[in-house]
């Protein structure tokens, strides 16, 4: 039997259960194996993983572990300069475009209203996403690890939170959006982009109360639906409103 010392840091932690974290601990194996599928095996997706050191020596994902290594494993780094060691993530996409898991419907519509790219559809399989991600050069957003440790895959994120706003407020921070809120710019619906309209050429189209109070109008050129500043309006800007106001 061999074995070997894993260390897991930061946020990766999340992943292990809670007697493995910020720790230490001794994996026992006894199969030829790459640290990439160890890791793995561990609960952790390679997707977010930026770093790994073998005995000190950064890594690639295809590093056979061997009897009595000590592994220690990085998520992306923010602050610290690892410049001239051997990053294991992708670079980041240029354009911020997602697509999301049937688990996070709620936090789709949230994207969407703050003017994110985001494709959903409740009907998504991990084979339709794997493919909408690699074809479209989308990130995935889950709360499936596995469909995270699919090899394909290069871009994806667990989203840790379960209540779909603080969701929103995590990917925001977590990818750096605060510049890219555009709120307000895309159908909930479709998720194609909207565009402003006279209120005269859609008035038989519009409740008789929002034709009292309300004066400016978006539609939806790809499935014809109308949008005005209801109440999800307060709610959703009460929420983007402080990053709207960052930098």
């Amino acid at each position: 039997m061999k074995k070997a010392y894993f260390r897991f840091y930061e946020e990766l932690n999340d992943f292990l259960p809670r007697k493995k974290r910020k720790t230490t601990f001794t994996h026992t194996f006894t199969d030829r194996a790459s640290v990439k599928d160890m890791i793995e095996s561990l609960g952790v997706p390679h997707t977010e993983i930026d770093l790994i050191l073998a005995n000190g020596v950064s890594v690639d994902f295809n590093y056979i572990v061997q009897d009595e290594d000590r592994i220690s494993v990085y998520p992306v780094f923010e602050s610290m300069d690892i410049s001239g060691i051997q990053h294991l993530r992708p670079e980041p996409l240029r354009q911020p475009k997602f697509v999301l898991d049937i688990h996070l419907g709620k936090l789709a519509k949230l994207m969407r209203i703050a003017g994110f790219d985001t494709s959903y559809n409740n009907k998504y399989d991990d084979e339709s996403i794997t493919r909408i991600s690699i074809t479209e050069k989308r990130t995935i957003l889950t709360r499936d690890t596995g469909l995270l440790k699919r090899k394909e895959i290069t871009h994806g994120y667990f989203v840790r939170n379960i209540k779909a706003e603080k969701q929103l407020e995590e990917v925001i921070e977590r990818f750096h959006l605060e510049k890219s809120i555009k709120p307000f710019t895309r159908c909930l619906i479709c998720n194609s982009t909207l565009e402003k309209i006279e209120k005269e050429k859609i008035i038989n189209r519009i409740p008789p109360k929002v034709k009292e109070r309300q004066n400016e109008f978006s539609i939806c050129k790809q499935c014809n639906k109308i949008y005005w500043k209801g109440t999800h309006y307060d709610k959703m800007f009460k929420i983007l409103n402080p990053y709207l106001h960052t930098g």
